[in-house]
């Protein structure tokens, strides 16, 4: 089932086309990785998709809905962001998890049954009263995880949230992330510059370069065939120079 879909996107920045996106789907339940080099317009892609960004011509459908801007928050409000750096709040770890349901006006009953639920999944219950200042990176991405599941979000944004852990704390979240996301209907679309982390998360892979998506379909079938060389060095499986 297509959850959200962007048709005939297109973003234009003075002069510059930064996306030129004919058609592009997220399904429920399943994780597609979305690489490119930088510049590409990964960031801005994700923003218009997230609703955070408006598109200068096209339309973003969520579950056959068109967004307009009558909808655009209460559509919003079933999505969820994780970026690179957790930007968590001055306060403790369980406040933080409960601040979007909070927002969002959720009853109280309601608002620690969630927080118990992720803080539990994520593995950092007993860190719920704590402060944040002394998190580890692993520590603290964990708890913007928990902030963002939390909400039930129908799709959630990825944007390179593993970047700066150190290899054995990326390796186990990563996995943990599988567990969580993999089995749900939740719309995942994961932004990555370490094409390892793909083999742990993605159903599907879209490459974008100069702001068009050149190629799209498993990790398998990317791997297995490459639409050209932009893509074999892209994913590196040749050194740059070689032909």
């Amino acid at each position: 089932m297509h959850v959200l879909e962007g048709k005939g996107i297109q973003y234009i920045k003075g002069s510059k086309t930064i996306l030129d996106i004919d058609y592009f789907s997220l399904e429920e339940g399943k994780v597609n990785s979305l690489i490119g080099v930088n510049g590409a317009g990964k960031t801005s892609f994700m923003h218009i998709l997230a609703l955070l960004q408006e598109p200068t011509a096209g339309q973003i459908y969520f579950k056959g809905e068109t967004v307009t801007k009558k909808n655009l928050l209460k559509l919003r409000h079933r999505m969820a962001f994780v970026f690179q750096q957790p930007l968590l709040l001055d306060m403790t770890v369980r406040e933080n998890v409960e601040t979007g349901l909070r927002l969002r006006k959720f009853p109280k009953e309601e608002i620690k049954q969630r927080t118990d639920k992720w803080l539990e999944k994520l593995g950092i219950s007993h860190l719920a009263n704590g402060g944040v200042r002394f998190l580890s990176g692993g520590e603290a991405q964990r708890v913007s995880i928990a902030r963002a599941l939390a909400l039930d979000p129908e799709v959630l944004f990825l944007d390179e949230p593993f970047t700066g852990l150190d290899s054995p704390t990326r390796g186990q979240l990563l996995l943990d992330m599988a567990k969580l996301l993999h089995g749900t209907k939740i719309a995942t679309l994961f932004v990555t510059h370490d094409y390892a982390e793909i083999p742990y998360l993605a159903h599907w892979l879209t490459v974008i370069d100069q702001g068009k998506i050149i190629q799209s379909g498993t990790p398998e079938e990317i791997y297995e065939n490459p639409k050209d060389q932009s893509v074999v060095r892209l994913l590196q499986w040749l050194p740059l120079g070689t032909k």
